[in-house]
């Protein structure tokens, strides 16, 4: 009896996997804006959606937005220069831009669907051309669906994790590949979005060598001994300066 109970328990798990990966074939699409075959579980007004949800809890986290309207049209006036002048203009995302009120925590993100965040802390470091590299740079992210694409890998291994867990008791070990592989895909999302920036950067008359001055301001701010939160979800900045100057030259054309 228990033998077929343990019969029963593999079939069961192996359905689950080969549902997951049958999903997620079905959920493979290319990217219209960077040509990129992406595993995309979600429509763009979903990601919308979502992103809208999202902004006043992310924003209370840093403590609400930065209390100067006029440093804030300075961030919508720059970011809404790079939609203009870029692909993303194109795009049926809707684009704003927040200045969060945190002046400690060295941080910029993006939400699915186009809510772009910059932390005061960062901000008050970073020239205009500078400001608008890190905004390139997370304009890329919505662009590149990687938010999205971290949810559909996320509900995937998922999937995996139940069926090893139904099948074989192995789910922590799955789980831990999972975890792994997106942490490697969310470092190329960052490389993508660094190469987008440059060209969006280019695009609006900035100049491009500002993003790796980014990079230096990024790895300073850490300090000696301290990782600031920028660095805890993104590459190294010494990882990324080499290839933000092939980015360059291959946009200018050198």
């Amino acid at each position: 009896m228990r033998r077929g109970n343990w019969k029963i328990r593999i079939f069961i798990g192996l359905a689950i996997v080969a549902f997951a990966f049958v999903q997620r074939c079905s959920n493979k699409e290319a990217n219209p804006y960077t040509g990129r075959v992406q595993n995309i579980n979600m429509t763009s007004e979903q990601e919308i959606a979502i992103g809208l949800q999202s902004t006043p809890q992310i924003a209370q986290q840093y403590g609400g937005l930065y209390p100067d309207e006029r440093l804030q049209a300075f961030v919508d006036a720059v970011g809404n220069k790079l939609v203009q002048n870029s692909i993303a203009r194109e795009t049926p995302y809707q684009y704003d831009f927040h200045l969060l009120a945190d002046d400690r925590t060295i941080n910029a993100f993006a939400l699915p669907g186009g809510q772009i965040f910059i932390t005061y802390a960062l901000f008050s470091k970073l020239n205009e051309a500078q400001l608008a590299g890190v905004l390139g740079h997370e304009i890329g992210h919505v662009i590149g669906r990687h938010s999205a694409e971290r949810i559909a890998e996320g509900n995937f291994w998922k999937t995996i994790s139940m069926g090893a867990q139904v099948g074989a008791d192995a789910g922590n070990i799955v789980g831990n590949i999972g975890q792994n592989t997106l942490l490697k895909n969310g470092r190329q999302d960052e490389l993508e979005s660094d190469d987008l920036g440059v060209l969006f950067m280019i695009r609006s008359h900035y100049p491009p060598n500002e993003m790796i001055r980014v990079m230096e301001i990024l790895k300073e701010a850490g300090g000696p001994n301290r990782v600031p939160e920028f660095q805890s979800t993104h590459p190294d900045p010494d990882n990324r300066i080499e290839k933000i100057k092939k980015a360059i030259q291959k946009y200018q054309g050198g």
